[in-house]
């Protein structure tokens, strides 16, 4: 295959893979399952999300990375790995040139393991980006030029705040409250409220049909089906809106807080951009209804979604591999 530039997704809940003139091409939990007995891998993705819960006491299945933080670095390499085999083949005429997304907080030697492993696992030449960079490329905004950009970009493990100028982080900051804390605080908030305990699924299927960040009006309700914690016994119960709200203030506080810390250490030249543009939201979080408004009552700057909050930050690598001179200040290392 012809394949010469990937771009990865390094995700606490999926890993995607971008490829130009494809798009998308995989999209996959970040899970890798390990033989304990001979420390081999035995599956990746969503064949080891499978086994998630179910394996026996010689198989280990985890995430390599956890709240926005790589974990094991050995299982990192065999994970990237299995993706540019599955997206270009175990045979290449040419090795590719990989971009990977790395938390904004990440170490000097953890940025240099990432790169290591890429080219270990057969890239010709491997860069590390910050997420929130990527995901204002990917959201649209001009990161090069010198004006104050915001980008609030949650995920699954971290939600990261980065006010962005000449393409490069001016201020940041990282809770790790993301879409899992959120499923959890409602998984807690039902079992506590109702006597009921759910799964972490519905948890999440909760949130997004009828999750709200402000109280509303006109509340939305659903019927949850669960186990009754005192008889054991199944039980239907029905939620509104509202109720879901309230089960998330704290971790939605969480990130309010993150963001109004960016904004207090942003200088006043690149305040007054903000104010002007607005902020952007990206990543799975930004669906969730309302947060936009929120955010913006809780700081007075407009907030908007960007489009396909879900793809920014692997849609801006394939940007940053369409035009790499273009981005050089915002590459963080090569080899």
């Amino acid at each position: 295959m012809f394949m010469k530039k990937i771009g990865i997704d390094l995700g606490t809940a999926n890993i995607l893979v971008f490829i130009p003139q494809k798009g998308i091409v995989a999209n996959e939990p970040s899970v890798v399952a390990v033989s304990l007995d001979n420390n081999k891998i035995l599956a990746v993705g969503n064949e080891a999300k499978e086994m998630l819960g179910k394996t026996p006491e010689n198989i280990s299945a985890s995430r390599p990375v956890k709240d926005g933080v790589i974990a094991d670095y050995r299982i990192t390499e065999a994970m990237i790995r299995y993706f540019i085999n599955k997206v270009g083949g175990k045979i290449r005429f040419f090795k590719p040139e990989v971009i990977i997304s790395v938390p904004a907080g990440i170490t000097s030697t953890e940025r240099r393991a990432v790169i290591d492993a890429a080219l270990q696992a057969g890239a010709k030449a491997a860069y590390v980006v910050k997420e929130p960079i990527l995901a204002a490329i990917g959201a649209g905004i001009p990161i090069n030029t010198p004006f104050g950009n915001m980008i609030i970009d949650i995920g699954g493990g971290t939600s990261e705040v980065a006010v962005i100028s000449l393409g490069g982080i001016v201020a940041f900051s990282s809770v790790r409250v993301g879409g899992d804390k959120l499923d959890k605080a409602i998984y807690e908030y039902i079992k506590k409220k109702h006597g009921v305990a759910i799964g972490e699924r519905n948890a999440e299927e909760i949130k997004i049909k009828i999750g709200s960040a402000i109280r509303e009006k006109d509340e939305v309700s659903m019927d949850i089906r669960g186990r009754d914690l005192v008889t054991g016994l199944p039980k239907t119960i029905k939620i509104n809106s509202n109720e879901i709200t309230e089960a998330l203030q704290d971790e939605l506080g969480e990130i309010i807080r993150a963001v109004k810390n960016v904004l207090q250490d942003t200088p006043p030249e690149l305040s007054s951009d903000v104010i002007d543009r607005g902020m952007v939201l990206s990543g799975g979080g930004a669906l969730l209804r309302n947060l936009d408004v929120l955010l913006s009552q809780a700081t007075g700057v407009p907030c908007y979604v960007a489009d396909d909050p879900l793809l920014c930050v692997v849609r801006g690598t394939g940007k940053v591999l369409d035009d790499l001179d273009t981005y050089r200040r915002s590459i963080i290392s090569k080899k």
